[in-house]
């Protein structure tokens, strides 16, 4: 150890470096490549719609546009903004997103955690009773007769409850609690916390990974979610942007009359699908940078069998 220590003190030092053999070389470049093919054909269709969306007509039509825009306008965009009801619905979304997103944790979360437990004997039941709905669903009439007799229509409630808990998400958080070392819990036991104690201060504190990656599933999925709206939401003041957006697009591509509309109407016509794609992926994207480093944890840790 000393040896090791003067060698690292003296300024001539050179660390020693492992030799890679031609094999793995060979496999660094062959991997880069691959990376980077998968990269580029994963980027270019939103690249595709950014351009697309700041394009003109003709280049759209003409098929001129790749990854740059060509007649570079935001006439689309400035109509998009200039309805005094948009900023409303992105409101809309906002508030649905952000208090679906937290019951669903909380939901999901509770039930995941005592389905972790293999001592507890009730779990042999609702273990393949939770699975099973994964499967077979009671569909689309029933749910929208069992909404509208709950008198939960027109409501918040008609919006998030539909898609509450999602049972994918919930074998993966069962399956991540079940990785959190039992000795802890135990401990926490033994200095008097209760089972809820014990999960809302050792066992959600230790469990951010899955928490982020499931923060980010329920946040795009209540985010893009228009149908949910198109069924229960009549109310024009309570749409989230994903339907109102959905509502642009229709009127658009329905209006667009070459002998019937003027140049403006023609140019939003052609991209506006680009365009609300982009206002829909802009916020997630955003979002995802912070919880990057928890996402492929939680995945990983997540997605491991018992």
């Amino acid at each position: 150890m000393s040896v090791l220590v003067s060698a690292k003190q003296n300024k001539n030092y050179v660390p020693s470096k492992i030799k890679e053999s031609k094999s793995y070389k060979v496999f660094k470049v062959f991997n880069t490549i691959l990376m980077i093919i998968i990269s580029v054909a994963t980027l270019y269709p939103f690249l595709y719609l950014v351009a697309q969306s700041f394009s003109s007509e003709a280049a759209i039509i003409k098929g001129q546009v790749t990854i740059f825009p060509v007649d570079f306008n935001i006439v689309t965009y400035k109509s998009v903004f200039a309805k005094g009801d948009f900023q409303r619905y992105y409101l809309n979304t906002v508030i649905y997103a952000v208090i679906g997103t937290i019951a669903s944790l909380i939901m999901s979360s509770i039930l995941a955690y005592p389905l972790s437990k293999s001592h507890l004997r009730l779990n042999k039941f609702f273990g393949p009773f939770i699975i099973f709905t994964m499967y077979f669903g009671g569909g689309l009439i029933p749910n929208y007769v069992l909404i509208n007799n709950l008198g939960l229509r027109n409501t918040v409630a008609a919006f998030i409850l539909p898609g509450l808990i999602g049972t994918y998400y919930v074998l993966l958080m069962r399956s991540f609690f079940a990785n959190v070392p039992q000795e802890l819990e135990e401990a926490g036991e033994i200095d008097g916390l209760s089972k809820f104690g014990v999960f809302f201060k050792i066992v959600l504190p230790l469990s951010k990974p899955i928490m982020a990656t499931m923060t980010l599933f329920y946040m795009a999925g209540y985010w893009s979610n228009w149908f949910t709206a198109f069924l229960y939401l009549d109310d024009r003041e309570k749409w989230p942007v994903a339907y109102y957006l959905r509502q642009i697009i229709i009127g658009a591509s329905t209006s667009a009359n070459p002998g019937a509309v003027n140049a403006e109407t023609m140019q939003i016509a052609a991209n506006i699908k680009s365009c609300c794609m982009v206002l829909m992926a802009v916020p997630i994207i955003c979002v995802y940078p912070f919880i990057q480093k928890y996402f492929v944890q939680g995945m990983m840790l997540g997605g491991v069998k018992e």
